[in-house]
């Protein structure tokens, strides 16, 4: 049985400029803006949230099926994952498209400007779940374009397929209708404390209306930790406290995801699932970039001990 990502996959092009926007911004002056930052500082990853989720699974020992459109430009970002372990089989090339693309400039306070390509991104729809012919024992529904979002809900539920929603930054561009469809053919919902607000506003789902609608909901909130609610359960995670500084928080929640599989799909409790999870982000954390980390079941088991105060609670990995 294989675990599907379904969602972008994108370069993630990140300048650092060593000044504050505005210094040159002038705030009367924006009907006519016109300004140059120059940015010292010039980083190139691989993003894009399924391909971030599939490589924290193949660190777990996973070889995670990935469902997704690229461009003519790919080829470094496939090899990459292929090196990790990641089936892409059913990474479909859009000829004479590029790759999704996110431009994103900060200043040294930490404020950004972002700016996002789709470009192969709007033929997601070419997808189909049909078209995989392995059977598939876990999915998660991740941005990967809007239509597409709405059509691999449908096919995965058509499927008999358990998945995650996770909405991320596709949530504003759902209706009300449309999120109320998603969440009840979804076995499982995880999304950080800004979206739960984001779904009370759009959709009228508060945290006690979506735990009653699928079998589990994730609520991460940052530093403060994790909520996982099963039931008339509350599984309350807190954070981990890394030996080392955070470097980067992009990508962290798609680690947190690639670990919230893991546990699903091998029927482990609720209260380690969040834990592991909650882990394998902390990690991501300490790195620059949403897939350059690393680790081992020695490592996860020595932060399980030094963050829970408790015994790892298995002979080795989880079965």
């Amino acid at each position: 049985m294989s675990l599907l990502v379904c969602g972008a996959l994108a370069y993630d092009t990140l300048f650092s400029f060593h000044g504050r926007f505005d210094s040159q911004i002038l705030p009367d002056q924006l009907h006519k803006i016109s300004t140059t930052f120059l940015a010292p500082g010039m980083r190139r990853e691989f993003g894009g949230m399924a391909g971030n989720i599939a490589y924290s699974l193949t660190l777990l020992g996973e070889k995670p099926i990935v469902m997704g459109v690229v461009g003519e430009d790919f080829e470094p970002y496939r090899q990459h994952l292929k090196r990790a372990g990641v089936d892409d089989r059913f990474i479909r090339l859009i000829r004479k498209q590029y790759t999704s693309q996110c431009f994103g400039i900060a200043d040294k306070d930490g404020n950004q400007l972002m700016a996002f390509h789709p470009g192969a991104m709007d033929f997601a729809t070419e997808n189909h779940i049909a078209d995989i012919p392995d059977p598939i024992e876990l999915a998660i529904l991740s941005p990967g374009g809007y239509k597409a979002f709405l059509q691999h809900s449908r096919e995965l539920a058509e499927a008999g397929i358990p998945f995650i929603f996770d909405p991320g930054q596709e949530l504003p561009l759902l209706s009300r209708d449309e999120i109320h469809q998603i969440v009840e053919l979804a076995s499982y919902v995880t999304i950080n404390d800004y979206e739960s607000e984001l779904m009370r506003e759009r959709a009228g789902l508060t945290v006690e209306d979506l735990r009653r609608k699928v079998k589990a909901l994730v609520v991460t909130r940052g530093s403060k930790g994790a909520e996982v609610y099963v039931g008339d359960s509350i599984h309350l995670i807190p954070r981990v406290q890394m030996p080392v500084k955070p470097v980067d928080p992009m990508g962290c929640g798609d680690a947190f995801r690639a670990g919230l599989m893991y546990g699903i799909s091998r029927g482990l409790d609720w209260r380690f699932t969040g834990r592991l999870a909650n882990i394998i982000g902390a990690i991501k954390v300490t790195t620059p970039g949403c897939q350059n980390h690393h680790f081992g079941w020695d490592t996860l088991q020595a932060l399980y001990r030094d963050a829970y105060h408790e015994d790892w609670p298995f002979d080795g990995a989880p079965a």
